[in-house]
C-alpha cells in the first residue's frame, strides 16, 4: 500500500515495509510501503503548493468541500469500519462504526463552524479610523496521530485544517494507519486542492522530520508524553497543538450515586479496551461507599465481553500491541507486589488467538507509590484508592502531571462548584466518567500538567490553526 502525496498514491522510497498486523489473530492486514525524508521534502512541497489555493476560499466554498468529505466518509462507513476494527483491535459494533460516523460529523461541525467564524470590530481613538480583526492560515499542518482512534483523531485536526485555509500531511502511527490513509483519499475525492492532504507512513522518525520541517509551520500531535516531548523539541517555535497523555482521577463521594459511578469506572475501563487518554485510571473512592462500589464494578466488569472485535457481541477486543500489553503485565506486578489486592483479572486471558487480550482488572487498596496510581498504564485496569476527606480527594486527584480530565461524583453543587475550582485537568466532568467528552467543546491539557497545549474541539482548533490579525484603515 502506497503513500499519498499531493493528491496521487505512489510508492514511498523508505528502505523498509511495515506489515500492519491484526491484533485478535495476528494475521498480516496490509503491507505498507515506508516513507523518506526525500517523500517528505515532497509532500512539504506539494502542501505549500496548494496554500494559496486553499486560503483563496471562501470560507462557505471550504464549508462545501468539508461537507463533500463528510458525505464521501459516510458512503464508505461498512468497509471502512471493518478496517478500522481489524488494524486496530476495538469492537466493530460497539466502536468501531461509531468512530466512522462521528469522524464524518466532526468535518460537518468543522463546516459550520468556519461558516460563522467571528471576529470583532474596535473602537480608535481616531473618529476617522476603522479596526477591525480578521483571521489568516497559520500555513502547512503536520498531523502526527496515534492508533487508538485511527480515523477520528486525524479527523479533528484535519478537518479543522483545511477549514481554517491550512494543507495538512498526516503521519499516521505505523501501528494502525490504513485508516488515515482512507480519510485522506475522502477529502481528496471531495475537491480540496491537490497538495492540500498528503499521508506519509512510516516510524516516529518520519513524525521528528516532518515536525523539523522548514516548509512546515504548525504542528498537531496527539500521543504518549514522552513522544510529545520530542515531537515539540523538533518543531521550535513552530505553533502547535499538542494532547499528551491522561491519568484521569474519577472522585467518588459519600453521597454519589453508586450505580452511575460504577458504570462510569467500569465503562472508562473497557471502552478501546482502556487504551484511551480519558481512560478509568485511578478511582479515588471514599471510604463509607468504598466496599459497596467496589462490589458495583466487579459484577459490571464481570458482564464485559471480551472477543473478536468482528463479532457483535463484542464490547471490549484485544490490546492492540505488546507494548501496551508488557506494560499491563508490568503495572499489575508492580501493585501486587506492593500490597494492593486483586479483585478480578489482572492477566492475559487465556484461550484467545493472540495474547494481547486482557481481562478487565480490578486492582483495590492501591497507593500513591505504585506505578498504575503514578503513570498512564492505558490498558482495561480499574486501580481503586479510598480517600477519608474532601481535601485528600483532591490532594490525590491532583498527584499527577497528567491533568487531562478528571470526574467527580457527588450530590453537593458545592462539592462539585469546589472541584471545578481545585482540579488541575483541563475538563472536569461532575457525575459523568472521564471517557465521556463531546465534539465541539475545548479539549486539552491543564496548563500546568504538562500534558499539552492548544485545544481539539470545534471552532477553538480552528482558532488554534489561525493567526489573528488587526486592520486599521483611516477613512479620510
Amino acid at each position: 500500500m502506497h503513500q499519498l502525496v499531493g493528491g496521487h498514491r505512489r510508492p514511498g522510497r523508505g528502505s523498509a515495509r511495515l506489515n500492519i498486523i491484526e491484533p485478535a489473530n495476528n494475521a498480516v492486514l496490509a503491507e505498507v510501503d515506508t516513507a523518506s525524508v526525500a517523500d517528505v521534502d515532497d509532500a512539504v512541497g506539494a502542501a505549500n503548493r496548494a496554500a494559496d489555493e486553499l486560503e483563496r476560499l471562501s470560507f462557505f466554498e471550504r464549508a462545501d468541500l468539508l461537507h463533500a468529505a463528510a458525505d464521501a466518509i459516510n458512503t464508505r462507513v461498512g468497509p471502512l469500519a471493518e478496517q478500522l476494527a481489524r488494524e486496530s483491535g476495538k469492537p466493530l459494533a460497539a466502536e468501531a462504526v461509531d468512530e466512522l460516523d462521528e469522524s464524518a460529523e466532526i468535518f460537518r461541525l468543522a463546516a459550520e463552524e468556519i461558516r460563522r467564524l467571528e471576529t470583532h470590530v474596535l473602537p480608535s481613538v481616531d473618529p476617522n479610523k476603522r479596526v477591525f480583526t480578521h483571521r489568516k492560515p497559520n500555513g502547512v499542518y503536520a498531523l502526527i496521530t496515534p492508533w487508538n482512534f485511527p480515523m477520528n483523531i486525524p479527523a479533528e485536526l484535519l478537518a479543522a485544517a483545511l477549514a481554517a485555509g491550512n494543507p495538512a500531511i498526516i503521519k499516521p502511527s505505523e501501528n494502525a494507519p490504513l485508516s488515515a490513509l482512507a480519510l485522506a483519499e475522502a477529502v481528496s475525492e471531495a475537491g480540496f486542492p491537490p497538495g492540500a492532504v498528503s499521508v506519509l507512513m512510516g516510524r516516529g522518525d518520519i513524525g521528528q522530520v516532518l515536525a523539523a520541517h522548514p516548509g512546515v509551520h504548525g504542528i498537531g500531535f496527539v500521543g504518549s508524553q514522552g513522544t510529545a516531548a520530542a515531537i515539540v523539541a523538533a518543531a521550535g517555535m513552530k505553533r502547535t497543538i499538542i494532547e499528551a497523555s491522561g491519568n484521569g482521577p474519577q472522585i467518588v463521594f459519600d453521597d454519589a450515586n453508586l450505580d452511575a459511578a460504577a458504570e462510569a469506572a467500569v465503562f472508562g475501563a473497557h471502552f478501546v479496551s482502556g487504551q484511551c487518554c480519558v481512560a478509568t485510571e485511578r478511582l479515588l473512592v471514599h471510604d463509607s461507599v468504598h466496599d459497596r462500589l467496589v462490589d458495583q464494578v466487579q459484577d459490571r466488569a464481570a458482564a464485559v465481553t471480551l472477543g473478536d472485535p468482528l463479532d457483535d457481541t463484542t464490547l471490549m477486543g484485544p490490546l492492540n500491541n505488546e507494548t501496551v500489553a508488557a506494560r499491563m503485565d508490568a503495572h499489575v506486578a508492580d501493585a501486587l507486589t506492593r500490597g494492593a489486592r486483586l479483585v478480578r483479572g489482572g492477566r492475559r486471558a487465556p484461550d484467545h488467538p493472540t495474547d494481547l487480550y486482557y481481562e478487565l482488572t480490578v486492582i483495590d487498596e492501591v497507593t500513591t507509590d505504585m506505578d498504575v496510581f503514578r503513570h498512564e498504564t492505558f490498558g482495561p485496569v480499574i486501580p481503586v484508592t479510598r480517600f477519608s476527606s474532601d481535601d485528600e480527594a483532591f490532594r490525590l486527584a491532583n498527584d499527577s502531571d497528567l491533568g487531562l480530565q478528571a470526574s467527580v461524583f457527588t450530590s453537593s453543587l458545592a462539592r462539585a462548584y469546589r472541584a471545578v475550582d481545585e482540579l488541575r485537568s483541563g475538563t472536569v466532568l461532575v457525575n459523568e466518567g472521564t471517557a465521556f467528552w463531546e465534539q465541539h467543546p475545548p479539549f486539552g491539557g491543564a496548563s500546568r500538567t504538562g500534558t499539552g497545549w492548544g485545544r481539539i474541539g470545534g471552532k477553538y482548533t480552528i482558532l488554534d490553526m489561525t493567526d489573528l490579525s488587526t486592520a486599521i484603515i483611516d477613512t479620510r
